[in-house]
C-alpha cells in the first residue's frame, strides 16, 4: 500500500474504534486523531486538553507564516519542511546551539531553559510564534515563567513534555494560566513525536483550506 493509503486506512480504523459521541469534533478531532495515529494510544483521547481558542490560534499563526520553536531536534525533524515551506513557516530548535550550551554550563541550568530564553529573543520577530514542547518540562516551565515576567505570549503553546519529573506538573501549570492558548496532554504522557504531530495536523488543515480555494 502507498503511504497515503495506509494513513487513510489508519484514520478510518481510529474513527471506527472511537465510540460515538466522540470527545472532540471538527478540527479538534483532526488533531486528536493524528495523535492517536502517531502513538496508537487511545488513552490520549481522555488526556488531551485544548484551550478553547487553541485550534483557531494555531491555524491563524500558520496562515501568518509562523515560526515554530521546538525543544528537541526530533520534534523539529518530525515537522517536514515541505509542509512548512508551503505555508511560509519555519521551524527552529536551539538545543544544540553552541551559545546555548555555553550559557547553560555557566548558569548551571538545563539547555532547554536557556534555549527558551534565546528563542524568545530571536524567533518570530514581527510574526507569530508557536512553541512545540514535547520533551523538557524545564522548557515549558521557563516559558511560563517568562510570560509571568511580562514576556509577550506566543500565539500557541503545544505543551506535551513526557516523563516522571515535573512533566505532569508543568502541564498543570500550563492549563492553569489563561494568557495563551494551549494544547496539552495531562499527566506523564507526551513526547516530541506528539508535539510534532499536533503541528502537522494543524498545518494539514491550512494546506487543505488553500487547496480547496
Amino acid at each position: 500500500m502507498e503511504p497515503a493509503a495506509i494513513e487513510r486506512l489508519s484514520f478510518a480504523i481510529i474513527d471506527a474504534e472511537t465510540p460515538e459521541p466522540r470527545p472532540y469534533t471538527g478540527h479538534q478531532w483532526e488533531v486528536a486523531r493524528r495523535l492517536v495515529h502517531t502513538s496508537a494510544d487511545f488513552e490520549l483521547l481522555s488526556l488531551l486538553k485544548f484551550h478553547p481558542l487553541a485550534v483557531d490560534a494555531g491555524l491563524d499563526a500558520l496562515r501568518g507564516g509562523a515560526t515554530i520553536v521546538t525543544d528537541t531536534r526530533m520534534a523539529q525533524m518530525g515537522i517536514p519542511q515541505r509542509r512548512l515551506g508551503a505555508l511560509g513557516c519555519t521551524c527552529v530548535c536551539l538545543m544544540n546551539d553552541p551559545a546555548v550550551m555555553v550559557a547553560a554550563k555557566q548558569q548551571g541550568v538545563t539547555r532547554a531553559r536557556v534555549a527558551v530564553d534565546m528563542a524568545l529573543e530571536s524567533a518570530g520577530k514581527g510574526g507569530p510564534v508557536i512553541f512545540a514542547i514535547g520533551n523538557a518540562p524545564t522548557a515549558l516551565l521557563r516559558l511560563l515563567e517568562r510570560m509571568d515576567q511580562g514576556q509577550p505570549a506566543p500565539a500557541l503553546i503545544i505543551g506535551m513534555p513526557v516523563g516522571f519529573v515535573n512533566a505532569a506538573e508543568s502541564k498543570q501549570a500550563l492549563m492553569a494560566q489563561q494568557r495563551v492558548p494551549y494544547v496539552t496532554i495531562a499527566g506523564r504522557k507526551g513526547g516530541s513525536a506528539l508535539a510534532a504531530a499536533t503541528v502537522n495536523a494543524l498545518a494539514e488543515i491550512v494546506l487543505r483550506e488553500r487547496a480547496e480555494g
